[in-house]
């Protein structure tokens, strides 16, 4: 029986919640496991992932395969540095030193991203001098969106509602900019 290492979908509809399982590669995706090992709520910011580390060991220990999404959870933890290391037959001193080696870098790269992201946010936000066409635009607009508050609330419909439909219209294209840089990010560190 082959074995894989891979996330079961729980949770409710639109709120997906996973829970990471030993589990024969040829069970349906949500069917019976072999052992829960851990989860993971990608729906926190940031995603919030919980491993049994020892048991997952184990598991890879036996043959069991993670798959691509598991591995990537695993890699993040930790826990496919120390399988390694496992492997390698280094003592539990040296694995020790490794690790402490492992988690100093981690948080260096955890810092440098922090940076760029405040650095980007510094770039996007208006510089104060600005042309006075510019200021006069500005101006106006908020004149412009209490005309159309009084308009809407006279047609008895809320103005918080358009404002969250103008809000949603924005959602996805501030998402597909964030994906796109993220991705940039990525071929820049390979």
């Amino acid at each position: 029986m082959a074995v894989k290492l891979r996330l079961t979908r729980m949770g409710r509809k639109k709120r997906p919640f996973y829970r990471i399982v030993a589990v024969d590669s040829r069970a349906r995706r949500d069917g019976a496991y072999l052992e829960n090992l851990g989860y993971y709520d990608p729906l926190q910011e940031p995603a919030e992932v919980k491993i049994n580390e020892e048991r997952i060991l184990y598991w890879l220990s036996v043959g069991a395969i993670p798959t691509d999404t598991v591995r990537s959870l695993l890699r993040r933890e930790g826990v496919l540095f120390k399988w390694d290391l496992i492997r390698r037959g280094l003592s539990e001193e040296e694995m020790a030193e490794k690790m402490k080696m492992w988690e100093v870098i981690q948080l260096e790269r955890r810092r440098k991203l922090e940076k760029k992201l405040a650095e980007k946010k510094a770039a996007e936000a208006p510089a104060p001098e600005e042309a006075p066409a510019e200021e006069a635009a500005e101006e106006a607009a908020p004149a412009a969106e209490e005309e159309q508050q009084e308009a809407a609330e006279a047609a008895g419909v809320e103005a918080a509602g358009a404002e969250k439909q103008e809000a949603a219209a924005q959602a996805p294209e501030e998402a597909a900019a964030e994906e796109q840089e993220a991705s940039e990010e990525k071929k820049k560190e390979e």
